[in-house]
């Protein structure tokens, strides 16, 4: 059977409206283009240029602040930090119309209903190497992985197509998960052309290393490119399951997950199903990520082993 908090979480995601909540929490947007809205973050100490992005027509949010993004789910653990993932949830769903969570398979029927919307049709146009568009190499140069994404990267041209039929053009840096998605990142977008699935990348058969995403993976290898680990990258925290299943393969397994609250729940998730698996996490203390010390080395480049 389907876990409630599953059910809930993919109805919040589907039906809710991030604008609609931060609405009712009280931020307005700086400004807005589209269905872009724009605001000073509220997910960390703010100043003066707005960072905080939300698209709400594809349900997801970018904050430059900090190079981090998701969906409502990843805003609420990220707005209330110190709660338990079913107490956000539950904040969620009393901040929209639908009063307290109702807890059997009617919750769908409880939930607040956006105007429909059909899902935009994406479609990939080209894939090149990198070095051919400036903005992902700097996006790339700026997250401090420029040298470890070279063969592990593309640029990832795709359009994505309205209920209308109008056709907007994209282009981010990606690579391919296990379905065949290309997962697509660049300063204003963090998302999936496709299915979401992990991504392992086979190495030495008897030691892995897990990442929750594909630059805390560059930014490891940065450190460690003579490293022969086979390498799991989660792409999504509901997946984690799944990759607690691959990581059983394997005698020797570290975790590289964030320093942060959510990180760390996933930590001891994983840890539960995979007790003899290590948490390396110590190698970045002090940061929120493994990428946040690469960009903070780089920007120190005496720090530079």
């Amino acid at each position: 059977m389907t876990p409630i908090n599953t059910i809930i979480a993919k109805e919040i995601k589907d039906q809710v409206s991030l604008v609609d909540i931060l609405a009712r929490l009280g931020f307005e947007p700086c400004s807005r283009s589209g269905n872009e809205y724009i605001y000073q973050s509220m997910i960390r100490d703010p100043y003066n240029k707005p960072s905080f992005y939300v698209n709400d027509k594809l349900g997801v949010w970018y904050d430059h602040g900090i190079s981090k993004g998701g969906n409502i789910i990843d805003f609420g653990l990220a707005f209330w930090r110190n709660l338990p993932f079913a107490d956000v949830l539950e904040k969620i769903v009393q901040l929209s119309d639908t009063g307290t969570i109702q807890h059997n398979d009617t919750t769908r029927n409880n939930l607040r209903r956006r105007r429909a919307v059909k899902i935009p049709n994406y479609e990939v146009k080209e894939i090149k190497d990198l070095g051919n568009n400036v903005a992902i190499t700097e996006y790339l140069q700026n997250r401090g992985v420029w040298q470890a994404a070279q063969g592990r990267l593309k640029e990832v041209y795709y359009y994505v197509e309205d209920h209308k039929k109008l056709r907007k053009p994209f282009f981010a840096a990606g690579w391919q998960n296990e379905m065949g998605a290309w997962e697509v990142r660049n300063f204003y977008f963090k998302g999936c052309l496709g299915h979401k699935a992990i991504t392992f990348i086979p190495g030495d058969k008897h030691t892995l290393s897990v990442f929750e995403g594909y630059i805390n993976y560059l930014s490891w290898l940065t450190e460690n490119p003579c490293s022969k680990d086979s390498v799991l990258v989660i792409n999504t925290a509901s997946l984690l399951h799944a990759a607690t299943r691959t990581a059983q393969e394997y005698k020797k397994v570290a975790l590289f997950f964030d320093r942060d609250q959510t990180g760390h729940l996933a930590s001891l998730e994983f840890l539960k199903a995979v007790p003899f698996a290590s948490d390396c996490s110590e190698q970045y203390i002090g940061y929120n990520d493994y990428n946040d010390k690469i960009r903070a080395d780089f920007r120190n480049p005496v720090l530079l082993r």
